[in-house]
């Protein structure tokens, strides 16, 4: 794990020197400040990936440190740390800008589990600015790719792990979640970038439209067919070929596209020319596969041949820290485009975009902002240019959540949304890690924390 340089600010001189031990026999480099001069002081002197810091002390307390920290350097993280008695304001500090808090007394197991998530998290933004920095060497604009949660890091920086490959990649998720863009990114990020990108919609085409769209076809193979036609396999020689939709494809076609990830040969429909292309395949899927193998309607040995390595799109309801800088990027992009002074969203409009679920994900939210742009009388879109007045209505454990918060039972809101995960995951530690967005060790430790036990 990445050693960190870390800031514990802290006005007690013992809390500060425990803390301060403990994370250096870990291997961190730590420095100490005993006020919030004190801790401004050495953040401007200094390079730091991580604040431990008291909200409660004498003078500047936590939140105007927070606040003047972040007008120095907005890269630093930042973790309060605050007693049971004040944990609502330990909740404001993390919407202002701290990356989470911590209870005193400290225990350090969770400290450790924290630290070890911004070590994870400050690897996965250096990677990701590794990889734009190579995607823009190449030409390639990352304007489309906007996110800020650290699931879609995740995904980018496998992204660039799996581009220099030649093997298969499976895009799973939700209609409108940026499969088609993620697979040109891993596209652009490989040794095919030179040659062409094709997608294809496999949903889009019938059996024989679709075979002749991705094999080609001779002249006369049938009714209407006038003349040879080159298929996408061929075009897309040396290149990669991006199969949306992949899990509508026939039985036919499946055989078909099975010989050619074996063989990489195939022929065009009605002739008997066997050909051969050098072409990756990427595809993409908003159906259960493996629900699909099982019902007899997709192939299982094309099945494990397409998905070798599986990247899972989470749908936008999932990944919320991204609403705000996709409605940034879509409000500049078509206020642009329709020549139109809109420059921001009043705290209502963004409260009910925000509360908002996105059935349509991304895609979904592009057109809804686009829509209110087009319409807004004002430099600021109200409630009134949305499609809709108010967030849907809330499911029941939405509800419970709201209640929880408003109790201020911080607690009380993790514990269930732990459960949650767990069930979703089918008691499967590892996965229900993904879904809650922490570090399976950091899962394990709340499973103690809150007497749950998991079978697997």
């Amino acid at each position: 794990m990445k050693k960190l340089s870390i800031l514990v600010v802290e006005d007690g001189q013992s809390q500060r020197e425990m803390l301060r031990d403990f994370l250096r026999k870990e291997g961190h480099s730590v420095g100490e400040a005993e006020n919030g001069d004190r801790a401004l002081q050495r953040v401007r002197e200094g390079h730091y990936d991580l604040i431990l810091l008291d909200y409660k002390m004498p003078g500047m307390d936590g939140m105007q440190v927070l606040q003047a920290v972040k007008g120095i350097n907005p890269e630093i993280d930042i973790v309060i740390i605050t007693a049971y008695g004040t944990i609502e304001t330990a909740v404001d500090a993390m919407k202002a800008g701290a990356l989470d808090y911590i209870t005193k007394p400290v225990e350090f197991e969770e400290l450790l589990l924290l630290v070890d998530r911004v070590a994870e998290r400050r690897t996965l933004l250096k990677e990701n600015e590794i990889l734009r920095e190579q995607l823009g060497e190449q030409g390639v604009t990352t304007d489309r790719i906007i996110y800020r949660s650290p699931k879609m890091a995740g995904l980018l920086n496998l992204a660039g792990r799996v581009a220099p490959s030649r093997t298969t990649v499976l895009l799973q998720g939700e209609s409108g979640t940026g499969k088609e863009l993620l697979a040109r990114l891993i596209h652009h990020l490989s040794p095919r970038s030179s040659r062409p990108i094709i997608a294809v919609n496999c949903g889009a085409l019938n059996e024989n439209l679709l075979e002749s769209e991705l094999f080609g076809h001779e002249k006369g193979a049938f009714t209407g067919a006038t003349a040879r036609r080159i298929g996408r396999f061929e075009e897309a020689d040396g290149g990669t070929l991006f199969l949306d939709e992949i899990g509508e494809l026939s039985p036919a076609v499946q055989v078909k596209l099975l010989r050619f990830l074996q063989e990489h040969e195939f022929q065009r429909l009605g002739g008997n020319q066997t050909l051969r292309s050098d072409v990756r395949v990427i595809s993409a899927t908003n159906r259960n596969l493996e629900q699909r193998v099982k019902e007899g309607a997709f192939r299982e040995d094309l099945f494990y041949r397409l998905n070798v390595v599986v990247m899972s799109l989470p749908p936008l309801r999932e990944r919320k820290e991204d609403i705000l800088p996709l409605i940034d990027h879509f409000l500049r992009r078509y206020a642009a485009e329709n020549d139109k002074a809109v420059e921001g969203l009043s705290r209502e409009a963004q409260d009910v975009l925000l509360k908002y679920d996105y059935p349509g994900n991304v895609r979904e939210l592009e057109n809804i902002i686009e829509r209110a742009v087009v319409i807004a009388r004002e430099e600021v879109i109200s409630v009134e240019d949305l499609p809709f007045r108010g967030a849907p209505e809330e499911r029941a454990e939405d509800r419970a959540a709201g209640e929880g918060l408003l109790r201020g039972s911080v607690e009380e809101l993790e514990r269930k949304l732990i459960v949650e995960a767990l069930e979703k995951a089918g008691d499967h530690q590892t996965r229900a890690a993904e879904l809650l967005g922490i570090s399976e060790r950091m899962l394990r430790y709340k499973l103690k924390k809150y007497g749950l036990k998991t079978a697997v």
